[in-house]
């Protein structure tokens, strides 16, 4: 039997699937921390999937795939907001299902607000890239791609934006030890 059609789009159906599906968590969280808005992440992440879709036969290296999507993600959301640049007002939100508080001490959780505080502080030009290494997994490499900068330029960034978390950080513990 020749099922022309309903087996490529199977084939096609299973490849994304295989090769996307897994990222949804990260995307989103992504996705809510460029927009600061649940229902506004949830549409950008729909969207990139259905950009995605449309052009995963353009995708020759599987192993780029990660990286591939969340970089359609950063361009939708620029066509979205193309003059407006995304403030980070607070990471709470975005990390919730990542961290259950039931399963942390409250030394834990204090220290989590703590670094989710010194990372509201950060620039954009420091948080977007700490962001893609710390939720998306992202090499320097990936990440000088998708924000199109060097990758000597996304150390920096990086180098900059861990001393300036361990300033804010160092600075709160010892507002905190006088306490």
């Amino acid at each position: 039997m020749d099922c022309g059609v309903f087996c490529d789009m199977s084939m096609k159906e299973r490849k994304f699937d295989a090769l996307l599906g897994i990222y949804y968590e990260d995307l989103y969280r992504f996705a809510y921390w460029l927009g600061k808005d649940e229902h506004m992440a949830k549409d950008l992440v729909q969207e990139t999937y259905l950009r995605a879709w449309r052009a995963i036969d353009s995708l020759k290296d599987q192993k780029a795939a990660k990286s591939w999507i969340f970089t359609i993600l950063r361009r939708e959301f620029a066509r979205q907001f193309e003059k407006k640049l995304p403030i980070i007002n607070s990471l709470d939100e975005m990390v919730t299902d990542v961290e259950d508080a039931n399963h942390r001490t409250p030394d834990e959780l204090m220290d989590i607000n703590l670094t989710r505080q010194a990372m509201m502080k950060l620039e954009s030009k420091y948080a977007e890239p700490l962001m893609l290494q710390v939720i998306g997994g992202f090499s320097c490499d990936e990440i000088a791609q998708q924000l199109e900068i060097s990758p000597s330029a996304v150390m920096t960034q990086l180098f900059r934006a861990r001393k300036q978390l361990t300033s804010h950080l160092t600075r709160a513990s010892k507002i905190g030890n006088k306490i």
